[in-house]
């Protein structure tokens, strides 16, 4: 591997990382929070970030290597990385968060779009802070790494395998063939999607600070809110709302580039008619346990169910009501959707819906073949011909997502942690979602969890972000080797 190759791109990243600080530092400095300490804390990191990203970029300029794909996975992955070590100076530095550990769980929790927090009492902090948490969803959520490249076409073939590993799901198709456009493309839905999220919040009420970060929020699928009671604090208008957006914000974000060219194509898409339906069944089973009991009425049955569907299937996680009140074949439906995510090519987390779709498809056929062995059964999606490479890679990515819930199971038990709260805060961090059951439920935080156990459950937000392969090949001795 071309280590000085990567430097170069590491050090564009770190800049970005630096200006998109500049926001919350100018509401700390409008605001004179913490009598500037909030202030020095944004301008010492943001010192560091050019610092550091100086240094790297020097140190590789002079590399005339290409990236390649062995590149583009140690750039994407030490972005995260860095980005959540440097991310977390200004919760530590203004006081904030002044554990170091904790507070790089909060920052990795929010650029990975996973929403778990460590926080007791969010409304007490500074609103630069809270704007900062907020903002490292909406950057992670349209990929640091993705935007990186549609500003940067400097790198040539290099941008391309960078976004290539950085895109969630097996495929991303339906976009312009060129890395940049396609980033560009993204980016510019991305943003669209976000202006009419805020747009829609702030004509109903809400005031402009919460509206801009409950947008971020929803539209990167990370879930942190300004408020303890997360969206419970506000009224069904808004519940509605986000609602919609956290459904769209599932949705492949191809489709929505061919509805610009006038090629509606979402009813003809057999992940988008899963995720829809699988969404429904969702509705149903949920609205049935809590009306039929007679916990809720039936409206508020209904606006509870179809919430908590949308926030656990699109890995949101924003809060409406505490499901761990509901029947257990509720939470356990609750629990599926938490593997299954959205679709692929959105902002949310899980395994992605194509990935359910081309396994079950591989199990049928595995089925009819164990009586008919010498048939030949082409695996399809949307009548196209699923290659055996992208078989595999499905069959191997679920493995090692499988792979990685179990150790961290067997991490939080080896720290005392109860079984359900063992099992189900791996899953919930590496799928992105943050609220889950036990200890980590939707009315408790990360704060009661083991330090160590902490800091994995940190990585594994990483390894759900960066779809399993570009955290577990670092694992690799051979990964290192030139």
């Amino acid at each position: 591997m071309h280590y000085r190759a990567t430097l170069k791109p590491l050090g564009y990243l770190l800049w970005v990382l630096a200006a998109s600080q500049l926001f919350p530092l100018a509401l700390a400095l409008a605001e004179n929070q913490g009598t500037y300490s909030t202030a020095r804390g944004f301008l010492t990191s943001i010192a560091a970030s050019l610092i550091l990203g100086t240094i790297l970029w020097l140190a590789g300029r002079r590399s005339e290597a290409q990236l390649h794909r062995k590149e583009g996975l140690f750039i994407v992955a030490f972005t995260w990385l860095l980005g959540g070590l440097l991310g977390s100076l200004p919760f530590v530095l203004s006081g904030a968060i002044p554990s170091p550990l904790d507070a790089i769980f909060e920052s990795v929790s929010g650029f990975t779009t996973t929403g778990a927090s460590i926080l007791t009492d969010i409304e007490v902090l500074p609103r630069s802070i809270l704007l900062w948490r907020s903002l490292t969803h909406w950057l992670g959520g349209g990929g640091i790494v993705i935007l990186f490249v549609a500003i940067l076409p400097s790198l040539g073939i290099g941008g391309k395998h960078l976004y290539r590993i950085e895109a969630t799901g097996p495929t991303v198709t339906g976009l312009q063939s060129r890395a940049v456009d396609t980033a560009r493309t993204l980016w510019l839905i991305y943003t669209s999607i976000s202006v009419l999220e805020f747009l829609f919040l702030w004509l109903g009420g809400m005031p402009v600070f919460d509206a801009v970060c409950h947008t971020f929020g929803t539209v990167a699928t990370g879930g942190f809110s300004t408020k303890n009671a997360s969206i419970a604090y506000y009224g069904t208008y808004f519940q509605v709302v986000i609602t919609i957006f956290m459904f769209m914000c599932g949705v492949n974000f191809s489709l929505y580039y061919q509805w610009v060219k006038r090629k509606f194509l979402v009813f003809r898409d057999s992940e988008f008619k899963l995720y829809a339906c699988i969404f429904l069944l969702g509705v149903v089973c949920l609205f049935t346990g809590q009306f039929a009991t007679g916990s809720a009425s039936f409206w508020t049955a209904l606006r509870e169910s179809t919430f908590v569907v949308a926030s656990i299937s699109t890995s949101t996680g924003y809060v409406t009501a505490d499901y761990e009140q509901w029947p257990v074949f509720s939470q356990g439906f609750l629990v599926l959707l938490m593997f299954f995510g959205a679709s692929a090519g959105s902002t949310s987390g899980g395994m992605k819906v194509v990935r359910l779709l081309i396994l079950v498809r591989m199990g049928l056929r595995m089925a009819v073949q164990a009586f008919r062995p010498s048939s030949v059964l082409p695996l399809r999606l949307g009548g196209v011909p699923i290659d055996r490479e992208i078989e595999e890679q499905v069959a191997g990515f679920a493995l090692l997502y499988m792979g990685w819930v179990v150790a961290g199971t067997m991490v939080l038990m080896l720290f005392g942690h109860d079984l359900v709260t063992s099992f189900v805060a791996p899953l919930t961090c590496i799928a992105n979602i943050g609220p889950g059951l036990g200890l980590v439920g939707p009315t408790d935080n990360y704060a009661a969890i083991h330090p160590v156990a902490k800091g994995f459950l940190a990585l594994l937000m990483v390894v759900g972000r960066l779809e399993v392969m570009a955290i577990t090949v670092l694992f690799v001795p051979s990964f290192w080797r030139r």
